[in-house]
């Protein structure tokens, strides 16, 4: 089990200068004996649990800098009920996010949590409406929620503040799930329960170690507080230069596998930056690579086919990048490189066809600039879903098809010397996709083209 640090030892993980903010009032009145349901016991268990913490609710609510940005922090104390969520830890939280609102602030919320505080019944479980309210208010306000999950995070609170949370970073080893540990079914397995888990399943972006967490918030925060109506640069190409030759030498050239995939662009375009991970529905793709990064001083999102077969879950988690990105105001830059969108059983299972459709939407309905670059294989339309209309650029080593060569010459019945000659007839070389209006082409891509575009 995880170490349980103390709201205010969570506090000291990432800032310094953690100032708190005054808590409101109950606006409905003091509380009868043993708080609204009358509940025998539950003055002298807050009272306990007061003596203990030196806390007088679960939570801990106020502004501080992390690693140099600005944001309201809200840190729960475990040992308070559990970190359990009442009437006034809601009262908390909405001033907290009121405060976020009024000032432009990020939020983060450090959870540790059993869940809603069963001596206030209904009116405790109703609070998860009330945070959901603000977070919704917040997010429609264009500012970043970062959840740090620390151990335990169950029940209603890691439902809304965990998983309802633009970034979700967790500390290792934390309890992390629905289910807390004394209501699980008896044969269930204690490793689907864990901050790992929930990582490896899509629910969370990263493990941090609590010696790391200060720097990678830090980094979080200043990465999406950061917005630009500006279009991200179109990157350098880093292979071939010359164009090919044929159909057949454009497919061989994308299909090589010494030519640089997504992550040497990355490297090259980026001086720091922060992955995004999972699709919020189960599911994980190593082939799409999504996240922010930092280019002159300028925050740019990523959304990059590593070269694979694209599974529904990298188009789900491409689709949360975009919508994340247009809300906060960044700018997009997608990297193409997929032979096409994976097609086993299992993806058809997953919703391959909806994942795409999914993705194909959040890009046309992007507000933020989306700068688009074919780095190697443009596989039909699991390859154009990621592709900007209008703003999309392509390498000398890269193609764009509306099929394989080769399937298309079997659908055609031709045999297979003749793939070469429905390689040329498909025109999917980089110097055939701008002639045809499909791509931009500009001097970094096409020397001494100039530029043009559909």
């Amino acid at each position: 089990m995880a170490e349980r640090l103390s709201a205010r030892a969570a506090l000291a993980l990432v800032t310094d200068d953690f100032t708190e903010l005054p808590y409101p009032a109950r606006e409905s009145g003091p509380d009868g004996p043993d708080g609204p349901l009358g509940w025998d016991g539950y003055d002298a268990a807050r009272a306990g649990a007061a003596e203990r913490t030196g806390e007088s609710e679960s939570v801990v609510c106020g502004t501080g800098s992390v690693d140099g940005t600005r944001a309201v922090l809200v840190s729960f104390e475990f040992g308070f009920l559990g970190g359990s969520l009442g009437e006034r830890t809601g009262d908390r939280l909405e001033a907290a996010h009121t405060h976020a609102r009024e000032h432009r602030l990020p939020v983060a919320v450090l959870v540790a949590t059993g869940g809603s505080r069963m001596q206030e019944g209904m009116l405790a479980l109703a609070q998860l409406q009330r945070v959901a309210r603000q977070s919704v208010l917040t997010r429609e306000a264009g500012l970043p929620q970062i959840a740090v999950l620390r151990d335990p995070t169950t029940g209603g609170g890691w439902a809304t503040l965990g998983a309802g949370a633009d970034v979700v970073l967790a500390l290792p080893g934390a309890q992390v799930g629905f289910a807390g540990s004394r209501v699980r079914p008896v044969d269930a397995d204690p490793a689907a329960y864990t901050a790992e888990a929930q990582v490896a399943a899509g629910a969370a972006d990263a493990v941090v170690p609590a010696g790391e967490l200060r720097a990678v918030l830090g980094r979080w925060l200043r990465l999406l507080t950061r917005s630009s109506r500006e279009p991200a640069p179109v990157p350098e190409p880093l292979g071939a230069r010359d164009l090919p030759a044929s159909g057949r030498d454009a497919v061989r050239r994308a299909r090589a596998p010494e030519r640089p995939r997504a992550g040497a662009y990355l490297d090259a375009y980026f001086s720091e930056r922060a992955a995004i991970s999972g699709d919020r529905c189960g599911g994980t793709d190593p082939g799409m690579l999504c996240g922010f990064g930092e280019r002159d001083g300028r925050t740019i999102a990523y959304a990059a086919q590593a070269g694979t077969a694209t599974r529904p879950a990298g188009y789900r988690t491409a689709a949360r990048l975009l919508r994340l990105a247009d809300r906060l105001g960044i700018p997009v830059l997608t990297l193409v490189d997929t032979p096409g969108a994976a097609n086993d059983a299992e993806a058809e299972r997953q919703g391959a066809g909806a994942a795409i459709a999914d993705l194909f939407g959040a890009v046309a309905a992007a507000r933020t600039p989306v700068t688009s670059l074919l780095i190697g294989e443009g596989g039909s339309g699991g390859a154009l879903a990621l592709a900007a209309p209008g703003r999309t650029w392509a390498t000398p080593d890269s193609y764009f098809s509306v099929i394989a060569p080769e399937l298309a010459a079997a659908i055609l019945k031709r045999p297979p010397e003749r793939v070469a000659e429905t390689a040329d007839q498909l025109r999917l070389r980089p110097q055939d996709l701008a002639e045809l209006g499909v791509i931009r082409t500009g001097d970094q891509m096409f020397p001494g083209t100039g530029d043009r575009h559909p």
